[in-house]
């Protein structure tokens, strides 16, 4: 138990003291090393390079037992609460190592079987998941969200470490992020329980994930019996039995909940469906008991989430569309990627907007293709980050149509893009 614990307040950020720098450590998936031998190198290469500028990752090693073994060493989330990042002294901070291998595998599906119906109940995968790699990083947003939901969860496991008494101090292992469609919610889910996977693997070997398909469980001819409601969380509990798994229950769309009890209510459903929705929630109750699992839910219709639900969710954090200045960092990100593709050539160095505001916004040679790049951003403001995620690929096959486009190009390209995306919207906002 005092190993666990340790383990924990490694992962917890630290109050008292300098908060702990994570350093995740990519496991080649041929490699067999001992994590304590990768651990031994990569606290070397730490010490050689002791002072960093907020997150970084090095792909290529000087030491030979490094390369053969390593994919990759990343500094992280040394943003995630800094408002004024500055020179990190990793000689001076606990620095935190996990060391993970991706699995390749993809999902599963957890069918249930009924008579003559076969039910993709759920998709399943297990963590960490090559899929999810690098989603955490590309999700942005403008609070403190991602914070947040890792202090809420390591907080729940220590609470459960230390055997508080959950009659006298509540919680339940619920999230829930409403807000509108397209914001990332349901990829915000999956991004925290790969990260926490992660963040957590000196403590549980490896992560579940079960994403409950709403659709199929709230149908009509789902909801006559809610003895496969049952079932499928029987298939839950199976895996939460091994006490070396975090497992995480994702329930997309949970105002599926509602619609059910409203139709039941108005007598156009089968009395039997509200006890389908009524075993679901009390599936979830006896879930929640276990220290290993955490129910990850969304919603894309604030007002219709069902009450029930709303009482069990610990936090209740609202995802909106992203800011000016969090579409700015969208784009960054995927210049910087097809600068790395060539698909943008030659290279150029964008200022990041912190570095923007240090020299007051001042145009010159250096900051006039990143004044453009702020400018596109505000006149971005009101689309989703579906969208935004796929305007540099719009602008290419709309306005470019080249192997290669210097970045002034590609900024014109990226700003006929958005005007576009804001001309289709007015013509369908009357059909919505």
């Amino acid at each position: 138990m005092d190993e666990a614990v340790g383990d924990l307040k490694q992962a917890l950020p630290c109050v008292a003291e300098a908060p702990a720098v994570h350093v995740e450590v990519l496991q080649r998936g041929g490699s067999t090393a001992k994590k304590e031998d990768i651990k031994l190198s990569v606290r070397k290469l730490l010490k050689r390079h002791n002072i960093v500028f907020g997150d970084y990752t090095w792909t290529e090693f000087d030491e030979p037992f490094l390369t053969r073994n390593v994919q990759s060493v990343s500094i992280v989330d040394t943003e995630l609460k800094a408002k004024d990042p500055q020179p990190i002294d990793l000689s001076a901070c606990a620095v935190a190592l996990h060391i993970f291998q991706l699995n390749e595998d993809g999902p599963s599906s957890e069918n249930l079987e009924e008579e003559t119906e076969n039910i993709i109940a759920a998709n399943h995968w297990v963590l960490p998941a090559a899929e999810f790699h690098g989603l955490w990083d590309s999700l942005v947003y403008d609070v403190e969200v991602k914070s947040h939901l890792l202090d809420y969860v390591t907080t729940t496991l220590l609470f459960s470490d230390k055997n508080v008494d959950s009659n006298l101090i509540t919680w339940n292992r619920v999230v829930l992020l409403h807000g509108p469609p397209g914001t990332g919610k349901t990829s915000l889910c999956k991004a925290l329980a790969q990260k926490l996977t992660i963040r957590l693997s000196s403590r549980y070997r490896y992560g579940q994930l079960i994403e409950i398909n709403s659709h199929s469980l709230f149908s009509k001819w789902f909801s006559e019996s809610g003895k496969l409601v049952t079932r499928m969380f029987q298939k839950i509990q199976d895996l939460i039995d091994d006490k070396e798994a975090l497992v995480f229950v994702l329930i997309d769309e949970v105002e599926s909940l509602t619609a059910a009890r409203s139709a039941c209510r108005a007598g156009a459903e089968p009395s039997d469906a509200i006890r389908v929705v009524n075993a679901l929630l009390t599936q979830i109750d006896q879930i929640k008991r276990h220290s290993n699992v955490v129910i990850l839910t969304t919603s894309n219709i604030t007002e219709k989430i069902d009450a029930a639900f709303v009482d069990r969710a610990d936090i209740k954090q609202y995802i909106g569309p992203p800011s000016a200045a969090a579409i700015f960092k969208i784009y960054l990100s995927c210049l910087e990627e097809l600068m790395k593709c060539q698909i943008i050539y030659p290279r150029q160095q964008l200022l990041t907007l912190r570095e923007l505001e240090m020299i007051g916004f001042i145009e010159n040679n250096v900051s006039k293709l990143s004044l453009l790049l702020s400018e596109i951003s505000r006149k971005s403001e009101g689309l989703s980050g579906r969208v935004l995620r796929k305007l540099p690929f719009l602008a290419h096959a709309l306005y470019i149509q080249a192997p290669t486009v210097t970045i002034e190009g590609f900024l014109q390209a990226l700003s006929l893009a958005v005007d576009k995306q804001f001309e289709e919207k007015k013509k369908l906002s009357p059909c919505i």
